[in-house]
């Protein structure tokens, strides 16, 4: 499948692996609507291109992974077109949850607002050193609007994600490595080779049973947990009716290393 071009982001595939770069540098990659109907339609073209196995996310530069929302475009927007704009959002990043392939979301610089929501749907974090977190909105009158408050309980707990959304505060990336939301922090100069270990460690893994796990994850843990026991049975069944999964069992028992095929 050949690969698309676009107007604020950059898409590269190679070896396996979809990148999205965020390319609005000199804003410090602001999130506008444009550049995120580019987002989703990339990452529409990851999913149904069979050579993909992993996606990462990034930013242009080394200032921003991404500051956050195009303040001049919301501030044009009315109440009502900033609710339609807040339930579009949702569907774009509930879009990334959903999708069957592991994303991985490399953050450099500035990680806020619209930044780090956009980062929350993905499902690794890993981070420099240098990285800046926050969800800033409330310096501005306004709340989050991309699961700021949602998804961002959800991941690191009620009492945190009310600290960062009622002070606006800028945290470290060792910070938020504490809280829990992200799964690794290095060096500037470690970054690329810290996401080329992860993405490693994914692309020797059953690609079907990766997408599997992702489903059982995000979709039971907005149930209560009787029926998420449930659904992960069922996903469990569907894991074992795979190639992969009697290939896997098969080179356990020879003592040799499974040869998956994503089937």
């Amino acid at each position: 499948m050949a690969e698309k071009t676009y107007e604020l982001i950059t898409y590269e595939k190679k070896d396996g692996v979809a990148t999205i770069t965020l390319n609005r540098p000199k804003v410090l990659n602001a999130l506008n609507s444009k550049l995120l109907e580019e987002v989703w339609d990339a990452l529409r073209d990851a999913e149904a291109d069979e050579g993909v196995r992993v996606i990462v996310i990034t930013g242009a530069g080394d200032k921003a992974f991404s500051a956050g929302a195009d303040i001049p475009e919301l501030l044009e927007k009315s109440p009502v077109e900033a609710r339609t704009y807040s339930i579009w959002l949702k569907d774009v990043l509930r879009y990334m949850e959903r999708l069957q392939k592991p994303i991985i979301a490399k953050i450099r610089g500035f990680c806020l607002g619209g930044g780090l929501e956009l980062a929350m749907a993905c499902d690794f974090r890993i981070a420099s050193t240098d990285a800046r977190f926050g969800q800033p909105e409330v310096n501005l009158g306004i709340i989050p609007g991309a699961g700021g408050t949602q998804r961002l309980t959800r991941l690191i707990g009620r009492t945190k994600a009310m600290e960062l959304c009622m002070t606006g505060d800028h945290y470290t990336a060792e910070e938020l490595y504490n809280f829990g939301l992200l799964n690794k922090v290095v060096p500037p100069e470690e970054l690329d080779k810290a996401t080329d270990e992860l993405i490693k460690k994914l692309m020797a893994k059953s690609a079907a049973t990766l997408g599997i796990i992702k489903l059982a994850v995000n979709k039971g843990i907005e149930m209560p947990l009787e029926e998420a026991l449930f659904y992960e049975a069922e996903c469990f069944g569907i894991a074992r009716s795979l190639e992969d999964a009697t290939e896997g069992l098969k080179a356990f028992l020879e003592k040799r290393k499974p040869v998956f095929k994503g089937k």
